[in-house]
Formats: C-alpha cells, structure tokens, sequence
C-alpha cells in the first residue's frame, strides 16, 4: 500500500475542481432564466433620461399619491380628487423583466371614482414593475411600483 503524498493531494485537489466546474456548466444552464434589455432603443432614451428623474422627483412631492389595490378583476389604480381627465393624461406600463412579449402598455381614462382597472385577463403570474406616468397642467409625473400577480 502506497503512502499519500503531497501529489496525491494535488491531483484530488484538481480533480474536484474540474468536477465542480462541470457541474456547474451542466447543473446551472445559463438559459433557464430569460433576461431581456427593457427597450429595444436603449441608448436613445438613456440621453432623454433626465425627463423621468424630474418626473419622479416631482411625484415624490405630492401630498397624495395614486395607489393601486389587487383583487380577482385585476389591479385597480386609485388616484387623487385633483387629478381628473380634464386636465390630465394618464399611461401606465406593466414591464415582466422575464419576457417582454408579456409587458403591457396602454393609455387610460379615468372614471367617475378617479381609477381605472388593468383587467386580470391580460395579466399573467409573475412579478411586474408598474410605470405610471401622468401630465397634469403640463408638468410630467411618475411613480414606479413592484407588483406581485398571483
């Protein structure tokens, strides 16, 4: 029976470590996870992207803010009695960082209880990053919210 040298040590040591880096490249696949840009014209609106930090920065100022509730018809955003569509704008973007074929982009109406639904059919589970953007007298608004679909 031989001795176990310093040799021996380094083989195994080299050994294991092409097993784990292996295991890692077969294990973990990189594309079990779709990882998509945002926007296809990335680098043009990254110049124009001053526009959306005063929009948040002002949004951040108000008083009352839009807030959004969940229930089986869908994601229902509330906003404030000063905000109406007479003088008003409102869009919203619900942006799946898994699959953009999935992100949802529409301009809406307000109705007479200052909301509007985002119906439950067009949504799918998962996590959601919801953009609301409104003008109202000609000054930009915009809050970002994180929503869980279920």
């Amino acid at each position: 029976m031989k001795n176990f040298t310093w040799g021996h040590g380094v083989f195994i040591a080299l050994g294991s470590f092409i097993i784990f880096i292996l295991s890692m490249l077969f294990l973990f696949p990189n594309g079990q996870k779709n990882s998509e840009m945002v926007t296809d014209k990335y680098y043009e609106e990254e110049l124009e992207y001053q526009t959306v930090i005063d929009a948040k920065r002002r949004a951040d100022t108000i008083q009352e803010k839009p807030v959004f509730s969940q229930n089986a018809d869908g994601i229902k955003m509330t906003f404030p009695k000063n905000i109406n569509n007479a003088n008003s704008k409102i869009k919203f973007v619900l942006n799946r960082s898994d699959d953009q074929n999935l992100d949802i982009k529409r301009s809406e109406q307000l109705d007479a209880n200052q909301s509007f639904t985002i119906p439950a059919k067009v949504l799918t589970k998962g996590n959601y990053t919801l953009r609301l953007m409104w003008n109202t007298n000609k000054t930009d608004y915009r809050l970002d919210y994180d929503v869980i679909w279920k």
